[in-house]
């Protein structure tokens, strides 16, 4: 009754309350133990509305540091291709690399593809999506963002993986998915597109055999305009016999 009538009576002052008896101390954690696996502890007012317990509380005790300098010093100093940084398209298609001779930069500049209302038209026959924008030229003109018929935001990023897709068996297993997609402006029928790929990330997997990389993809039209920008992310094998892959077969 004593713990009732106090947790009640702080309970407006205090965004979460915790009451420890025999029953639960030797599983219990402590109010606001910082847990990794968690994102936070729970609803509550600590933290701007999450307490600190999982990876905010984690965070709130390291130490945060800001770097500035040029696009290509940040590069290597966060281990990371940062835009504005020195792209190498010098060194032929980069999806013909191993892991082991992959350098952040490393870019391909595609050929290029003009788009045709056949495409779009193929396109939502195929995948059943008939959006108004990219079927009705009245409705779509009347559209405050499109002002005609566009290409889907799916068909641009189809066609921009046929631009810069190495077909062939190779370093590239596979790829898993994309991040950070973004459509920054519409593409029109008879727009032609291109295609910038800059390998932007790796990260080994110790003893896998391969390591992901995260390629930056940003899409342009023939203004040199970026109509979508996103992260593709493939997995990359290591050289024969290096990590864990397997060796070269003679």
């Amino acid at each position: 009754d004593e713990a009732a009538t106090i947790a009640l009576g702080i309970a407006a002052h205090h965004g979460r309350v915790q009451v420890v008896d025999a029953s639960v101390a030797s599983t219990s954690t402590g109010h606001g133990s910082p847990l990794p696996m968690l994102l936070h502890g729970g609803p509550g007012r600590a933290g701007g509305g999450e307490e600190m317990g999982g990876l905010r509380g984690v965070r709130h005790h390291l130490q945060t540091t800001a770097f500035q300098g040029s696009p290509d010093v940040l590069t290597r100093i966060v281990g990371q291709w940062i835009p504005g940084a020195t792209r190498h398209a010098d060194r032929g298609h980069p999806f013909k690399l191993h892991f082991d001779d992959l350098e952040l930069g490393t870019a391909l500049r595609t050929g290029s593809r003009t788009v045709s209302i056949d495409d779009i038209e193929a396109f939502a026959e195929s995948t059943g999506d008939h959006f108004y924008a990219h079927m009705d030229e009245e409705a779509a003109a009347a559209s405050p963002i499109f002002g005609g018929r566009v290409a889907h935001g799916y068909l641009v990023l189809s066609l921009a993986a046929g631009l810069f897709v190495w077909p062939d068996p190779g370093p590239v297993l596979a790829n898993y998915g994309i991040d950070r997609c973004r459509f920054a402006k519409p593409t029109y029928p008879g727009d032609t597109l291109t295609v910038w790929l800059t390998a932007k990330r790796k990260t080994l997997r110790a003893g896998a055999g391969y390591g992901e990389v995260a390629w930056d993809a940003q899409v342009v039209n023939q203004d040199d305009e970026v109509v979508a920008a996103y992260d593709v992310l493939t997995m990359v094998a290591n050289r024969p016999g290096m990590n864990g892959a397997p060796d070269e077969v003679a």
